[in-house]
């Protein structure tokens, strides 16, 4: 029976299933490619939506998800604050459009943010959701490990 296992991009090793190091190594970079750019469209649009239906609410009630002593704070009512909330979550939904090596470890610290509020609002009640936004966080940070590999910072002028 023909070897099938793999081993980790750049050992050498004998041919798997009939391919090659370089192939494997060839489909490994295609599919990570791949990933970053869903998680990079995804990562853009999730923020600027979610930004904007704070100023409507459309889908909920936003200012019932903040944390008492997060309202307490911020000046102005809490509906004020998910004004500045999804002012701030469309420019890191536009961050990562643009800068994703930046904006993706800005929505993951804005997502760890969330995360505090949410497991400090009437806990455990909003824990679901707070597990859902640690999920998201390990996306964007997992998007900003692609982005550092897929996107080469851009060189220094040299003066």
């Amino acid at each position: 029976m023909a070897n099938t296992t793999l081993e980790a991009p750049g050992r050498t090793s004998a041919p798997t299933n009939g391919s090659t190091g370089a192939a494997a190594e060839a489909g490994m970079a295609k599919a990570a490619y791949q990933a970053f750019w869903l998680l990079r469209i995804g990562f853009t649009v999730a923020p600027i939506l979610f930004g904007l239906d704070k100023f409507f609410n459309w889908s909920v009630h936003w200012p019932d998800y903040l944390a008492g002593w997060v309202n307490d704070i911020i000046p102005g009512s809490g509906q004020d604050w998910m004004y500045v909330v999804g002012g701030i979550e469309i420019a890191a939904g536009l961050l990562v459009a643009v800068a994703p090596r930046i904006g993706a470890f800005v929505v993951a610290a804005w997502l760890a943010g969330i995360i505090v509020n949410l497991l400090t609002k009437n806990a455990p009640q909003y824990y679901d959701i707070a597990l859902r936004d640690f999920g998201l966080m390990l996306g964007a940070l997992s998007l900003g490990r692609l982005a550092l590999a897929v996107q080469p910072a851009r060189k220094r002028m040299r003066t």
